[in-house]
């Protein structure tokens, strides 16, 4: 898929734009892009770009341009155009056009000259800069040497699935295995298992998909890709008899597998990716299934997203293991843009398709008025919507549409509303958006929207961006604790790149007794579809259906 490099290139020509004060354009091509970021299918397979929201006649020609020459040539004039080239610098994450100016003005334009500069303390010497500033470049090029080695698991499950289609139609069984079946919140490679009497044919199709970009090594039962993108696909095709113990040891984790094979020892029995066998006799006693060999160990059946050695083998052990929530228990959606804010459908369209995936309700939460940047509603405006969305509930059946806000807790950690308009609405989700850089008093400046009656949900409540942006330095005990005592739920918010409460916040909140909300913070109908990516990483928090408020019907919500 290649929606990822066509909006990274208009992200880049927004930041220049902006650098070069151009009004309107920087709005444009980042509406742009974050349109055709989350994309549900391939940007190639689209024949009328102006079909994409945010994209009118002038960007589909540069769309076009760049699918057909992998560049664009405004891009590279817009980069002539800007001192000492510093396009490479604004790869970097927190790193502003505003920043890489400066640094280009000291002849610092490439990441390989910055790291020299801070190795040697010259950047604290800068006017306007210091050892602060210092540290956060410091973690910004730590930040983007992750997103090199690492890719969010939500850009690889749709090249999962597509490599998953192609191989099916010359096998008898695919499974993507690896960190993508453990749902961990980003991905070094693809790891694939495959079932074929003809494991040639398999290979062959493999090698000659389009996605890949070139073949690393071709065997007669395994190969390895790289797939456009960058991103490295290992295939394995395998008997029925070794499928099951090659699908546990290729799933791992490494720490998981290795607790494995000395409780098969302690048993007297091997383990590796070929089946679990008897150590006298070298027979094999299982390896067709998992099932099979998680029971002659002595273990109850372990989902894939537990298998981190976090204490689930110990739980096996003795019938201990959570019963997982599962996405088919969900019956609502609390975290919800729409075209009022910086979404890009309707409230009705988001309804429809909140019924049409089988659920009960959808909270309706645009953005609180002193978010400008996403068209915050103003007062006014959320009161027209919260009658609006009366008018529509009155209107459309089998759904229930909640008036809702993602209010902006503020620096004093006052919401950016009165409390005579929320307490008109059905419930209030309140976020930090400001100040996320400056983690100082963060806790204090959460803690306080809590203890405001009227605020049920706290979004993204460390304030992460995954390979973007470090969390806030927060007591979370101490933000769990309040939460207990106030009951305030907090969000495990399911956007690839936030997954925020991650998966050992959640099992700690669990612990302290808090309740967890599910929000896909979508901003289109098709980013609705992010919630399974928030209840996977519920389930690898030890997550019960109990421990989610997603869980309960409608008339449960608030009591």
């Amino acid at each position: 898929m290649r929606n990822a490099e066509v909006a990274h290139i208009f992200y880049e020509v927004a930041d220049i734009l902006e650098l070069q004060r151009v009004k309107f354009k920087p709005q444009a091509y980042r509406k742009a892009a974050r349109s055709i970021e989350s994309l549900e299918k391939d940007i190639e397979t689209i024949e009328d770009f102006t079909s994409i929201s945010g994209v009118g006649e002038a960007i589909a020609k540069k769309i076009a341009e760049i699918l057909e020459t992998g560049t664009l040539q405004y891009l590279e004039k817009l980069r002539k155009e800007i001192q000492g080239g510093i396009d490479q610098l604004l790869l970097l994450p927190e790193v502003g056009p505003k920043t890489a100016q400066v640094l280009a003005s000291q002849g610092i334009t490439s990441i390989e000259e910055l790291e020299k500069a801070l190795d040697q303390h010259k950047i604290q010497k800068m006017k306007g800069f210091g050892p602060k500033t210092e540290e956060t470049l410091k973690r910004s090029i730590q930040l983007y040497k992750f997103q090199k080695e690492r890719t969010l698991l939500g850009k690889v499950l749709p090249l999962c699935r597509k490599l998953k289609e192609a191989l099916q139609t010359s096998s008898d069984t695919v499974v993507v295995a690896g960190s993508v079946r453990r749902w961990k919140e980003t991905v070094g490679d693809i790891d694939i298992l495959a079932i074929s009497s003809q494991p040639e044919s398999v290979i062959e199709t493999f090698c000659n998909l389009p996605l890949v970009h070139e073949i690393v090594e071709k065997g007669s039962t395994k190969s390895s890709v790289i797939l456009q993108g960058g991103i490295q696909s290992d295939l394995r095709v395998l008997p029925q008899e070794s499928f099951g113990s090659a699908l546990q040891y290729f799933t791992g984790s490494k720490e998981h597998n290795i607790k494995l094979r000395k409780i098969a020892l302690r048993k007297g029995f091997k383990l590796s990716e070929y089946g679990l066998f008897d150590r006298k006799s070298n027979r094999r006693v299982a390896g067709d299934s998992e099932e099979e060999i998680y029971r002659l160990l002595g273990l109850a059946y372990l989902p894939p997203e537990l298998r981190e050695d976090q204490g689930e083998i110990e739980a096996a052990q003795t019938n201990r293991l959570p019963n997982l929530v599962d996405i088919s228990q969900i019956k609502g959606d609390f975290h919800v843009h729409t075209a009022w804010s910086d979404g890009r459908d309707t409230v009705e369209a988001m309804a429809l398709q909140a019924k049409e995936l089988h659920y009960h309700y959808i909270g309706i939460t645009d953005h609180g008025q002193s978010l400008k940047i996403a068209r915050g509603l103003t007062e006014e405006r959320l009161l027209n919507q919260n009658a609006a969305i009366k008018e529509l509930n009155d209107r459309i059946e089998g759904i229930t549409i909640l008036s809702g806000v993602e209010s902006n807790i503020l620096s004093d950690g006052s919401l950016d509303y009165s409390d005579s308009v929320l307490e008109q609405l059905d419930f209030v989700i309140a976020s930090v958006h400001s100040r996320v850089k400056s983690s100082k008093d963060s806790t204090d400046r959460i803690i306080t929207a809590m203890e405001n009656p009227l605020v049920r949900i706290v979004g993204h409540p460390t304030g992460r961006i995954i390979g973007r942006r470090d969390p806030l330095t927060l007591d979370l005990d101490k933000i769990f604790e309040t939460a207990v005592e106030t009951d305030t739920v907090l969000e495990i918010n399911c956007y690839p790149d936030r997954l925020d409460l991650k998966d050992t916040h959640v099992r700690e909140a669990i612990k302290c007794g808090v309740t967890l909300a599910l929000g896909t913070d979508a901003h289109s109908i098709h980013d609705l579809n992010f919630m399974e990516l928030g209840v996977r990483t519920a389930r690898r928090g030890w997550a019960e259906p109990e421990n989610i408020l997603n869980t309960v019907t409608v008339s449960n919500i608030f009591t």
